[in-house]
């Protein structure tokens, strides 16, 4: 008989940190440009000639392409699926007749085997038809039952579970719970071991495709038993099982066509065949599937880019004040410039490593995190402005426009659909945490003794040693490079372009700086360093815009090397690194002149209510009930709303 499901587990803010710490990829095999940059080294060498496809990859991407963008043409009406908030059934299996479900799984298993590069390309021009079907599609195949079958699963698994995939069955991807969200040390879904199974309790919340799934893969805790190592475990889990009941379809501001839910498990019989991994690797495999999975979210914020670019062309362009056209207006035609140059820049980082993660070369983790923190960003600001761009019809509804007789266009719905990125898979503050943690991993391995409080004093001795060791031949290197000699990188101002080898002595110089703050933070603040999170975001958005700033100057070479638009590229990349070159020195600024900590001394004051009487003269809209739902586990009381898609 197998043991009764557990309640929440207790664990302290250390145990968090070492159960995140355990899950996190520990070497470094391969080079990797971020890491580099925020060692204060620009390895140029690792991206630039910028890598390219082959060219039997690149045709069939395009082939694929051109029937994609004809089905999204012809077969998909966005303002529907906005206005019913469902994407109609008939085009959810026209997508898997065209074999869109299969676009990441290889052909040996029925899919289209695309490359990362036209993966992306494939979800940016499917979700600039509706942002909803690009999360399910990005759902299904970059973080849902595919991909860590494909690094993780056994041949049997593989043959058991692909060739569904990539033809009829929809995937989704269960981690979070209701109380759980960025912690899952506390993760309370069991899986108990139960002969040659394991029995299944809990509940999962924010399950995007849950709701219309055929397939889940779900993280669950192992308790620790003889013959069982126990700990966070992935299992396949057939979403119509016995026990499994969709208790709700949650609604959202945006992506209205989102089939995402809240799943109970009461006991639900999982094979044991059905585990993937080992026991306890559940988290290691979510974030390795993550590390090049996160790249869907920026393929998307692209899209978005592309689309805000091209709305505020036409609109800027027909639409006059005081005599010329808006977009004349400085105040306007600033913001256009943003969009554009952004857009290049975003389209630069998205393509460098998706080409980065097919060739398999580098060590993309942090490259692919930049990419999702900086994507989701800019993006949202892209949407603003051109919210601010169309003014009063920004904020209208594109189904108001076109009953008064105008082109129907949902900028605000944009704005709505692409807030969610900030979110989705790492929340902006998280992102800045977790690449944090990667931008000061060599510090932590040469010293991270001398900071921890549990280490004995040999240990913190011997990290000494080390400590001397590595910065004695590292901190003298921050001091000159070839950010100082006026001939660096020269290839990068070829005649009649504007000069971008300007820029790369800039971001040389400025990782230097970079690792040199990042030194100075870790000398003054040690282990308190962590607590230093305004700090730290500051350091990684500043890595951001470096890697974007090479990104972009690679790929206008490319251009002007290839013919294709060259001239414009190099002007695009021009505009953007002078843009992100203003951040930058912003956020240096900010390293040192911030209000981190009398915010933290307001925000204790607003939690012992010290500022209640600021909230007066106001009348609180909110509904009644617990700000966290109640997860306890057991048998659902509620109607399954569970449909698969036939």
């Amino acid at each position: 008989m197998s043991a009764q499901p557990t309640q929440q587990p207790k664990v302290s803010e250390r145990e968090a940190r070492q159960v995140a710490e355990a899950a996190r990829e520990q070497d470094w095999r391969k080079p990797s440009f971020a890491k580099e940059l925020f060692l204060g080294r620009l390895r140029l060498d690792l991206i630039h000639p910028h890598p390219m496809p082959p060219p039997d990859d690149t045709a069939r991407g395009e082939a694929f392409l051109a029937k994609l963008r004809d089905f999204c043409e012809t077969r998909i009406d966005g303002a529907r699926i906005e206005r019913e908030a469902k994407i109609p059934d008939e085009v959810i299996n026209g997508l898997k007749e065209l074999g869109v479900l299969g676009m990441k799984i290889d052909t040996r298993y029925g899919g289209l085997g695309l490359t990362q590069v036209y993966y992306n390309k494939a979800l940016a021009l499917v979700g600039s038809a509706n942002p909803a079907i690009g999360a399910l599609l990005s759902a299904h195949q970059s973080i849902g039952v595919p991909q860590p079958l494909k690094l993780f699963g056994t041949q049997e698994q593989k043959d058991a579970f692909l060739p569904r995939l990539a033809r009829t069955d929809i995937s989704a991807f269960l981690l979070t719970e209701p109380d759980v969200g960025s912690d899952p040390a506390r993760l309370a879904t069991t899986a108990v071991p139960d002969g040659d199974a394991y029995v299944m309790d809990g509940v999962k919340l924010w399950t995007t495709n849950g709701v219309v799934a055929d397939l889940l893969v779900v993280m669950a805790r192992v308790p620790k038993s003889e013959g069982h190592k126990g700990g966070i475990t992935a299992f396949v889990v057939e979403a119509d099982s016995p026990g499994i009941t969709v208790e709700n379809r949650n609604a959202f501001m945006g992506l209205r066509g989102l089939e995402n839910g809240v799943t109970r498990f009461h006991r639900v019989r999982v094979p044991a065949a059905n585990r993937i991994g080992p026991e306890g690797a559940g988290l290691k495999i979510a974030l390795t599937t993550l590390n090049t999975g996160r790249l869907s979210l920026p393929a998307m914020c692209v899209g978005a880019g592309k689309w805000c670019l091209k709305i505020a062309r036409e609109w800027s362009s027909a639409r006059e004040q005081w005599g010329k056209p808006v977009a004349l207006h400085e105040a306007v035609g600033s913001k256009i410039s943003f969009i554009a140059a952004t857009t290049f820049a975003l389209e630069a980082v998205l393509d460098l490593c998706s080409q980065m993660a097919d060739e398999d070369r580098n060590d993309i983790r942090i490259e692919a995190a930049l990419a999702k923190l900086y994507g989701s960003e800019m993006a949202c600001l892209m949407a603003d402005e051109l919210v601010q761009i169309r003014g009063g019809r920004g904020f209208e509804t594109a189904d108001s426009l076109a009953a008064r007789g105008e082109r129907a266009v949902p900028a605000e719905q944009i704005l709505r659909d692409l807030r969610i990125n900030r979110i989705f898979e790492g929340s902006t503050e998280i992102m800045h945490l977790l690449i944090a943690r990667e931008a000061v991993d060599a510090h932590l391995k040469v010293a991270g003794d001398i900071i921890d409080p549990d280490k004995p004093l040999s240990a913190k001795a011997k990290a000494g040693a080390n400590a001397a060791g590595f910065y004695a031949k590292w901190l003298p290197k921050l001091v000159t490079g070839p950010g100082q000699l006026p001939r660096s990188y020269a290839e990068f101002h070829p005649a009649g372009h504007p000069d971008l080898s300007v820029h790369l002595r800039y971001a040389e110089r400025t990782a230097r700086r970079l690792a040199r703050s990042t030194f100075y933070a870790m000398s003054r603040w040690q282990g308190r360093m962590e607590t230093k999170q305004g700090f730290l975001g500051r350091i990684v958005d500043i890595g951001a815009e470096l890697f974007a700033t090479s990104a972009a100057c690679v790929r206008a070479e490319l251009l002007r090397t290839t013919g294709d638009h060259g001239r414009e590229a190099y002007q695009l990349a021009d505009v953007f690194c002078r843009q992100s070159r203003i951040r930058t020195e912003e956020l240096f600024n900010r390293l040192w002149t911030n209000t981190d900590d009398l915010d933290n001394k307001v925000v204790k004051g607003v939690l012992s209510g010290t500022y209640t009487w600021l909230e007066d003269g106001i009348i609180d809209p909110s509904g009644e009930g617990p700000w966290i739902a109640e997860a306890a586990p057991g048998p659902s009381q509620k109607e399954n709303v569970h449909r698969p898609i036939r």
